[in-house]
């Protein structure tokens, strides 16, 4: 006689595998995306913002331990021909700092 070996729980019902879930993070949604303009520029920030340029151009020389006016008139006196424009600007607002010193000012040499 043959022993007859127990079934096992598998023999009758197929294993079936399920996948895993990842657990997902719960996170507010984001928010949509507005099209939101920038403000447009105020006169005073365009000319700030022309100055910076100038400061940054290094064809003029370098800005650092002199004033805005002064090195447009080094420039323009070893005829590195500045823009006129600037030096309008500087002379119309002499008394205000935002426009005689150069953007590297806040930083000591």
């Amino acid at each position: 006689m043959t022993a007859k070996r127990a079934g096992l729980i598998t023999d009758t019902f197929k294993v079936v595998k399920k996948a895993k879930r990842e657990k997902r993070e719960k996170t507010a949604p984001t928010p949509p995306q507005l099209d939101v303009e920038p403000l447009p520029l105020t006169a005073k920030e365009k000319e700030l913002q022309e100055l910076r340029q100038f400061d940054q151009d290094w064809q003029f020389g370098p800005c650092t331990g002199i004033s805005r006016l002064e090195r447009w008139e080094r420039a323009s006196h070893h005829g590195l021909n500045p823009p006129e424009e600037i030096r309008e600007m500087l002379l119309s607002r002499e008394t205000d700092p935002d426009y005689t010193h150069c953007l590297w000012s806040a930083y000591p040499l």
